[in-house]
């Protein structure tokens, strides 16, 4: 993700939350999957990774997986 392009991310969540949150969450696309959640979008470093992940412990939501994906690193999670 040093690279400036971005990184794929995936977080699933323990709750399910309405769309109109993903403006709070830079923009990830908000869908709801039964009792979880799955916020997707692209993160351009850690530190906008961690600034989401904190948004999440902030509001007490559990965080059930988190996937990242480099383009150079297709087919495997980093």
């Amino acid at each position: 993700m040093s690279n400036g392009l971005g990184a794929n991310c995936e977080i699933v969540i323990a709750t399910t939350l309405a769309n109109a949150w993903s403006e709070w969450f830079d923009g990830f696309e908000l869908t709801s999957q039964g009792t979880t959640s799955l916020l997707t979008g692209t993160i351009v470093d850690q530190a906008a990774l961690h600034g989401i992940l904190g948004q999440l412990r902030d509001l007490g939501i559990p965080i059930l997986d988190v996937h990242v994906r480099t383009e150079s690193a297709i087919g495997y999670d980093t």
